[in-house]
């Protein structure tokens, strides 16, 4: 008798156990799963750093850090794009052109353009799939990067993307 009772206990606490964790919920999504597609999302740039920086490091390259001049143009570039609501390099001025009034002096530099992702995720595949833009993100010898998403509510889009990735010359720095 005292064995089943036990046996019972047992059986009764791990179904409580198994009930705990069906109710556990995560405390938030990571950054890089966020819409941007509604008014007041944020990009998380460090997140973005880091995911480029990863990649980089897996296919052996160098880390990129943060470039607040870089990310300037490139929240530029994106709000420029989505009051036109058109992707496109040369939407203000091309990008060499926007690069040297800038004052920003690279020995190279890469811009990667993007419109329709939601997520900081869905626009890095998107450019990991795209050769292209798969270069750009493997630029040799960057070690810096900007990058922005704009909201723009009216577009079918609803999101553009502006990064840029560059090394600097530090002789001219």
């Amino acid at each position: 008798m005292m064995s089943a009772r036990l046996c019972a206990s047992f059986l009764a606490l791990f179904a409580l156990a198994g009930c705990a964790a069906d109710n556990y919920v995560p405390k938030g999504e990571p950054s890089m799963y966020r819409s941007l597609a509604q008014p007041g999302a944020q990009l998380d740039e460090a997140a973005a750093a880091s995911m480029i920086s990863g990649y980089r490091a897996n296919n052996g390259l160098s880390a990129v850090t943060l470039d607040p001049e870089l990310t300037r143009m490139a929240q530029g570039q994106a709000e420029i794009m989505a009051k036109r609501d058109k992707l496109d390099h040369a939407a203000g001025k091309p990008f060499n052109v926007r690069l040297k009034a800038a004052g920003y002096d690279a020995k190279v530099a890469a811009e990667n353009i993007g419109a329709g992702y939601h997520t900081l995720a869905e626009a890095f595949s998107g450019w990991r799939d795209s050769p292209p833009h798969r270069a750009n993100m493997l630029l040799k010898g960057a070690t810096r990067m900007g990058i922005a998403a704009v909201y723009t509510p009216k577009s079918k889009y609803k999101v553009y993307w502006a990064m840029i990735i560059a090394q600097p010359d530090e002789r001219k720095n």
